[in-house]
């Protein structure tokens, strides 16, 4: 069984090598790695200053999201599953509570810039791909992807718990 909780200060190690295997798993090679060393790095302050959530089996950290916003559009910062937790669920469990979350937030739009080995599976759970935005190195695009969020004025003061969000 998986959970869900908020990230906590001292997941942002275990966070950054989780982004850091999950990117090396898509076979990118070391020279790019490092150049995306910075953006892969979860620190404490990035937990503060975004919705951050973590996936669990049992006690062990097996992927995260983490979501910024402004007004009612949300983007999707980071979205990572530790590799050999792939397939298993973990991607759609956490996809859906990141958009319970948009939406318990009054969110319409959760924007996705995808890196494109992950562009079928936001396909699948129901983006749309909008355009292309620019990325590292100069010259690379990366997929830019929406999710229009149904949102309910009657329920816009429900929140998603704080608590475990199980599957």
């Amino acid at each position: 069984m998986m959970t869900i909780r908020p990230a906590y200060h001292n997941d942002a190690e275990r966070l950054t090598a989780i982004a850091h295997e999950a990117k090396r798993h898509w076979g990118y090679p070391d020279e790019l790695i490092a150049l995306w060393r910075d953006a892969l790095t979860i620190t404490p302050g990035f937990i503060d200053e975004h919705i951050t959530c973590c996936t669990l089996h049992d006690a062990e950290i097996t992927g995260f999201y983490a979501i910024s916003h402004a007004g009612r559009t949300f983007e999707l910062e980071h979205m990572w599953v530790q590799p050999r937790y792939m397939g298993r669920g973990c991607g759609t469990l956490m996809f859906g509570h990141a958009v319970e979350t948009v939406r318990s937030r009054g969110g319409t739009m959760l924007l996705i810039a995808s890196d494109p080995n992950a562009e079928a599976f936001y396909l699948r759970m129901g983006a749309q791909r909008i355009g292309d935005v620019p990325s590292s190195p100069k010259g690379r695009r990366l997929p830019l992807l929406v999710v229009d969020i149904a949102y309910d004025e009657a329920e816009s003061g429900n929140r998603v718990s704080e608590g475990p969000f199980t599957m």
